[in-house]
């Protein structure tokens, strides 16, 4: 009884702040889940084979859902949702169901009154049912990639680092090859380059593998002219370690990132792109700046967020501009959304 009446005062609020009421699907194509979202939501999912040998999971979450439903059904774009999520837990793998409440912005028009705006709704819902001692978590994901963008260091490094920063583990990884430059074999490196010379002597035109060898030689010569030394590696390394250690008030986030980047010889305007955040200063809340925070969702690409009424999560959210192309629409549609945990209310 006392969670029906939470849910009633939280969409009470949904609705007076516009937000129109979205029913997604509880089946989809596991797929959509395994393609585009993190390990922790893959090594969670409740999945089952159809006849026709389709792999179907129960939704893991209900922002993919919604966003399916949204692409379905050509619905509003400003949404709200009531349901369970469904998710494998510990390690007998016993499963367990999240009543959750959320809300959407689709097609978001005004990307920082739009994270404003979600984040707002969750907190005055939370208000509303007298939640205390609220304390808030951000992050923002695009920094990270602004940071990388701004390193000297080879492009195919860039695309691998921002490409696998939502996996910790695997990310590391490449950080210490990155560290000690063991992406690049000299031996082979030399015999490659005997093999180019040789290669240019061909007809352009003739195809290896699909592609011309023309196409071979112009990427194997952007290769050559893009090396790395070991020093610079290492380098590299350190500031984006000291990067992804930055943990802060918001109201000092200016200074540190401005400090940052003074100390690593950086240009200052690399993070001029965050004014989301800076947005967020209007909320007077406690709220925490952490740079490495919101990789366990891989469909994240701006600003994340969560919130905390003492040591329990009770929502959690973000933008995710690419996740609705990926889903069938034609084209990228900015979205923010985020999600009430009911279960820790």
């Amino acid at each position: 009884m006392k969670s029906k009446k939470l849910s009633e005062a939280i969409i009470k609020n949904f609705k007076n702040n516009g937000f129109v009421l979205s029913e997604p699907d509880v089946l989809l194509d596991s797929d959509y889940i395994i393609e585009r979202s993190g390990e922790k939501f893959r090594s969670s999912m409740l999945t089952f084979d159809r006849e026709d040998g389709k792999t179907m999971c129960l939704r893991p979450d209900l922002t993919v859902a919604s966003c399916i439903s949204f692409l379905q059904n050509k619905s509003s774009s400003k949404i709200y949702y009531s349901g369970q999520a469904y998710r494998r837990s510990g390690s007998k793998g016993a499963n367990f169901i999240n009543d959750q409440l959320g809300i959407e912005i689709l097609g978001s028009k005004n990307l920082i009154k739009d994270d404003f705006k979600v984040i707002s709704t969750i907190l005055n819902s939370a208000k509303k049912i007298k939640i205390k001692k609220i304390k808030i978590k951000v992050g923002d994901i695009s920094l990270f990639k602004s940071l990388i963008n701004a390193l000297e260091m080879p492009e195919r490094w860039k695309l691998r680092l921002i490409r696998h920063f939502w996996r910790p583990g695997y990310f590391e990884e490449l950080l210490k090859r990155l560290e000690k430059n063991t992406d690049i074999d000299a031996v082979t490196f030399d015999a490659d380059k005997k093999r180019f010379y040789e290669m240019k002597k061909f007809d352009q035109n003739k195809l290896i593998a699909g592609r011309s060898i023309s196409e071979i030689l112009s990427r194997f010569d952007k290769k050559i002219k893009d090396p790395r030394s070991f020093a610079d590696g290492k380098k590299i390394v350190k500031i984006i370690k000291a990067f992804l250690k930055i943990n802060c008030k918001l109201s000092k986030l200016d200074d540190v990132l401005l400090n940052f980047a003074k100390k690593n010889n950086l240009k200052i305007d690399i993070f001029k792109n965050f004014k989301s955040i800076q947005n967020l200063k209007k909320l007077n809340h406690d709220i925490n700046f952490v740079t490495n925070f919101g990789r366990d969702v891989e469909y994240y690409t701006g600003i994340v967020f969560e919130v905390f009424s003492g040591t329990k999560e009770i929502a959690s959210g973000g933008r995710y501009d690419d996740l609705l192309k990926s889903l069938g629409a034609k084209k990228s549609i900015p979205a923010v959304g985020a999600a009430i945990n009911l279960k820790n209310i």
